[in-house]
């Protein structure tokens, strides 16, 4: 390319008309592979709530808590109440924003893969100290080397995943994430269910499986390879054009491989990736960067996913119950992943995330009233009302699990241009584990104070998120990964926000990227 002007992306035109290739083994392996990370982050959310349900762990690290569950409390809703409890779910997360700010620039510099493997490594570490935890201390620094495992997983593996993908199929693979997620939740709830039985001495058991999922993660990312976006974008083309023509099934690869470079020429000008972010021509993507995973944490998911033992406890349910009804709800969240995957590349993005938004709404308000009505202070729900509360939160897992599940990640890491998309992960990521730490810390509290009215505060922010779908996301099905900014440009709201294509500055900074 002798030289011209650079559109926002980077990308001088569309042309993905003209991409070529087939969905090829090598590929679907690399991200079945690649997708394990997601694994981890689904067996923490899952082996926290049913650890934190177990009498001997309670005992030995949060008597308070012991006492009340094993006493007459005057208030259900307020049983495990305990700032330090909640302090040992949500320090994780905390030390994952962190880290995930920290692994951009890695990734940005050293490639996908050395964040993959970074991230099982300090994971492995995490489960080995807190299953030989004999203080909070320990198991709070076990808690917290889990947390920068997952703040680099969930920073480079979607970032993998959207860049290996063929565009027409990018969906459903960059859903593997999710799926690996949820089975990870499923898996932590049936060893829960299995350790509880186990005294003393089973939540180690539990906290110490969590380096099965590690292993995994940190020997695939040793044997994967890397994208063929961060080989050009580091310098790599031909290594670049290599693999992309091996994961592509085909030699005819000049198109993708051209926009490849040109957002890399374009990447490679841009010398702060987080500073460059905020400009007016990236508005769109750092909007979205904060919205999805924001409103992703506030549909209430975790906080039934985290405390979903302690909840069916608070709710009167016996302790193995608790423990099979959480079971149940993360065997349906992994199932009804597959819903997402078989349809988001032919319905789209938005109908999945309206649908889910609406179905989600309506069970948070049948649960409510349920409580309302039929639960109160040293209350025990009856059976059939137990039974419907289950099922009525099992819909629930079941549309968030087809729609805001895995678009929450799937949309931010596919919106971005090249030379922002390493930082716009680290915000996706950073802004989830912000929520998901307030969340986890306030869950118990806010339990306690509104009671049934929890549920209705989480429906309520499904109906906010519902809308903002539906007045300001386009969809991104089908479009090539880099040529994105040309949704942003033809979307009714978008395109009076965004600067003229290309101003002045942008088509300076595309001439001066050209190599001649």
């Amino acid at each position: 390319m002798a030289g011209g002007s650079f559109a926002a992306g980077g990308v001088a035109k569309e042309r993905a008309e003209q991409y070529k290739g087939r969905v090829t083994p090598y590929v679907i392996i690399a991200c079945i592979v690649a997708a394990t990370g997601g694994s981890l982050f689904g067996y923490d959310i899952g082996i926290s709530g049913g650890v934190t349900s177990m009498d001997d762990f309670l005992e030995k690290f949060f008597p308070t808590v012991y006492k009340n569950k094993m006493h007459a409390h005057e208030n259900n809703y307020c049983k495990y109440n305990n700032q330090g409890l909640a302090a040992f779910t949500s320090s994780l997360y905390l030390a994952g924003l962190v880290a995930s700010l920290v692994a951009s620039p890695v990734t940005r510099k050293y490639g996908r893969r050395t964040s993959i493997i970074g991230g099982g490594i300090s994971f492995l570490i995490g489960s080995v100290l807190n299953a030989s935890a004999v203080n909070l201390a320990m198991l709070i620094l076990g808690r917290i080397m889990l947390g920068v495992g997952i703040g680099f997983g969930n920073q480079a593996v979607p970032l993998y995943l959207s860049e290996m993908a063929p565009t027409h199929l990018r969906g459903g693979l960059n859903m593997m994430f999710q799926v690996a997620t949820t089975f990870g939740i499923f898996t932590a709830n049936m060893v829960n269910y299995g350790t509880q039985k186990l005294r003393p001495g089973g939540w180690k058991l539990s906290l110490g499986l969590a380096a099965v999922p590690a292993i995994i993660m940190t020997i695939g990312g040793i044997l994967l390879p890397e994208t063929p976006n961060s080989l050009i974008e580091r310098g790599s083309k031909e290594e670049g054009r290599r693999i992309l023509e091996k994961i592509r099934g085909t030699r005819d690869v000049d198109a993708e491989f051209q926009d490849m470079v040109d957002a890399s020429e374009f990447a490679n000008s841009i010398k702060h990736p987080f500073r460059n972010i905020l400009e007016r021509r990236n508005r769109p993507q750092f909007v979205m960067s904060i919205f999805m995973p924001t409103f992703q944490i506030l549909t209430g998911i975790n906080s039934i996913l985290f405390y979903a033992p302690v909840l069916f406890q608070s709710m009167g349910f016996g302790g193995d119950a608790s423990l099979y009804s959480s079971a149940l709800t993360g065997g349906v969240l992994a199932s009804s992943t597959f819903i997402s995957i078989a349809t988001v590349d032919r319905l789209g993005r938005r109908p999945l995330l309206i649908s889910g938004g609406i179905q989600m709404i309506v069970c948070q308000i049948i649960v409510s009233i349920i409580l309302g009505l039929k639960f109160g202070e040293n209350q025990e729900l009856s059976k059939s009302y137990s039974i419907l509360v289950v099922v009525v939160i099992c819909l629930f897992v079941v549309a968030f699990g087809w729609s805001w599940g895995p678009l929450g990640w799937t949309i931010p890491s596919e919106i971005f241009p090249l030379e922002t998309r390493s930082a716009g992960q680290s915000i996706t990521v950073a802004v989830n584990l912000l929520f998901t730490f307030i969340i986890a810390q306030a869950f118990l509290s806010l339990l306690c104070a509104f009671k049934f009215g929890i549920f209705l505060f989480f429906a309520g922010w499904i109906t906010i998120m519902t809308i903002f779908v539906c007045v300001f996301l386009p969809e991104t099905k089908g479009i090539p990964i880099e040529e994105m900014i040309f949704i942003w440009r033809r979307h009714w709201f978008w395109k009076k926000i965004l600067p003229a294509e290309p101003d002045v500055g942008e088509a300076a900074i595309g001439l001066n990227a050209i190599k001649y």
